[in-house]
């Protein structure tokens, strides 16, 4: 059964930093892309980065460039979201989900989703 779960989130002051971590099972791990995505209270789910985990190639929605940083760790089937500057406007819940595809988009259809991790930046 495929499977992911997100940890990381909690709450931090402007220009604080996270990490979050996506675990996945129940799949063949090379064979998906890993993507972030986060939804605010009032808005629409929006895509923040992705990652090919075969090839490490990635994508990042243009508010979080130079400030997030995807990676993924293949032999622990982890993927990682490093939020470094955080913005108030940063504040929602984050999401992982997996693709079954060699390259990934932040606009695809993905196939699997976790159930969510609170980011709160606030001071």
């Amino acid at each position: 059964q495929l499977q992911l779960v997100e940890s990381g989130g909690g709450l931090v002051q402007p220009g604080g930093s996270l990490r979050l971590s996506c675990v996945a099972s129940g799949f063949s791990w090379s064979y998906y892309a890993i993507g972030w995505f986060r939804q605010a209270p009032g808005k629409e789910r929006e895509g923040v980065s992705c990652i090919s985990l075969r090839y490490g190639a990635t994508r990042y929605t243009d508010s979080v460039k130079g400030r997030f940083t995807i990676s993924r760790d293949n032999a622990k089937n982890t993927a990682y979201l490093q939020m470094n500057s955080l913005k108030p406007e940063d504040t929602a819940v984050y999401y992982c989900a997996a693709i079954r595809a060699v390259f990934c988009g932040l606009t695809d259809s993905y196939d699997v989703w976790g159930q969510g991790t609170q980011v709160t930046v606030s001071s």
